[in-house]
């Protein structure tokens, strides 16, 4: 089997379709961008206090034979326990364009090839400038989200990030795609720097889709925290370091 495949795969096996029942105290808020029309939930308890947001993966990007589905929308619930799970004050998870809400402007390229594209940069930066309401953001990215809230850094330097967590992250596609030979995400923007900014990259030790080497690569080691009971998609009994 082929490591791009086996990727693909890993995703596909681990992301297998769960009814998710948001709590009642997370609103579900539909937001209207340029491009997309995004699905958060939120809660918002305190105009001054920082804002935990967190960007969601990939999704159901590729069936088990690496084809694109025709709807990104994740099947397993692991960000949005943790947002679920998260006490402060303000908290909010964001879908990625496509997923939940299959809006007109929607094509295969925007979960694909394109996933990271100006128009899903830009989208993703409407909604969080919307959230976070000029108070003091913490921006958790998991998986391909990783790459969403990075870029999102680095073009918007007035947006007040209090810290930057990536869980299982995806910190530069180029080295990700060529390292599983599989095709450049040409549609994408990609990160060559990482933002300076407070950081934290949390990676699995068994973690067969985002390998442990991408990371080391590209940040400092100071700035890793190794979970070794955790896979790409399984993080038993994680305290994500805010």
């Amino acid at each position: 089997m082929q490591k791009g495949f086996l990727a693909i795969f890993l995703l596909v096996i681990s992301g297998c379709s769960t009814q998710w029942v948001a709590p009642q105290n997370l609103m579900y808020v539909p937001i209207t961008t340029e491009y997309f029309e995004i699905a958060t939930y939120q809660r918002m308890t305190d105009n001054k206090s920082p804002v935990h947001i967190y960007i969601e993966g990939d999704g159901n990007a590729f069936d088990s034979w690496g084809r694109p589905t025709n709807d990104p929308t994740p099947r397993n619930t692991l960000v949005r326990d943790w947002v679920a799970n998260d006490t402060a004050a303000n908290v909010a998870y964001i879908a990625r364009p496509c997923q939940y809400i299959m809006g007109t402007t929607c094509n295969k390229h925007d979960w694909t090839d394109g996933r990271f594209s100006e128009s899903v940069i830009d989208s993703m930066t409407t909604v969080i400038r919307s959230i976070a309401n000029g108070r003091p953001v913490v921006l958790v990215g998991y998986s391909g989200g990783a790459m969403i809230s990075g870029l999102v850094i680095k073009q918007n330097p007035d947006i007040k990030i209090q810290k930057w967590i990536t869980i299982a992250g995806v910190l530069n596609h180029s080295d990700w795609t060529r390292y599983f030979g599989d095709k450049p995400l040409n549609r994408s923007m990609d990160i060559n720097v990482l933002p300076k900014v407070p950081q934290v990259h949390v990676i699995a030790k068994n973690d067969r889709v985002v390998p442990n080497k991408l990371s080391y690569k590209w940040a400092d080691k100071h700035q890793i925290i190794v979970q070794d009971d955790a896979a790409h998609s399984k993080f038993p009994n994680l305290k994500i370091p805010f």
